[in-house]
């Protein structure tokens, strides 16, 4: 891999990746939970109206679940961002967007409602787009620089002291 000032443009890559997530699933979050970033297009948000949108899609307890995705995707943004437990909060959101896309999603096609037309309701492309995210990283991980990939190579380093001492024993 192509070493690029002091990392590799992999470890860029991944650090760019981690962070339009975490603004995503932030101010989703933050929305539910506090009705943060309210208008057009997001509604208004808070507890109660993201409960309701839930039990209308059939998933009950409604309130608990709201609670739960809020915290989800604002406190997996934020470890997103810095790169701990990601392949954990990678795999919580996605099992969120994976449940939107089947109670809401894919009712509505596969395009995004573009046009705003009455009615219509938001299609799976971006929920896909998110889901293909997610899986890069969980699969990849957080990449070097990132607390995870900062840890790995502290655990690294030290096997490979440990082998050291033990050669010379």
């Amino acid at each position: 891999m192509r070493e690029k000032s002091g990392g590799t443009v992999s470890g860029f890559g991944l650090v760019a990746l981690r962070l339009a997530l975490a603004v995503v699933f932030v101010a989703h979050g933050t929305n539910i939970l506090f009705g943060l970033w309210a208008g057009p297009g997001i509604g208004a948000g808070g507890l109660d109206l993201t409960a309701q949108t839930f039990a209308a899609a059939g998933l009950a307890p409604a309130f608990l679940l709201a609670v739960l995705v809020g915290i989800i995707e604002t406190v997996g943004g934020i470890l997103l961002a810095i790169g701990f437990l990601t392949r954990a909060s990678a795999s919580a959101l996605a099992v969120i967007i994976c449940v939107a896309m089947w109670k809401v999603h894919w009712s509505n096609g596969f395009f995004l409602n573009w046009m705003s037309a009455p009615g219509r309701g938001l299609g799976l492309e971006f929920s896909v787009v998110l889901i293909g995210a997610l899986l890069c990283l969980g699969l990849m991980g957080a990449g070097e620089w990132s607390v995870d990939g900062r840890r790995e190579a502290s655990r690294a380093e030290r096997r490979a002291g440990r082998a050291r001492i033990r050669r010379r024993f």
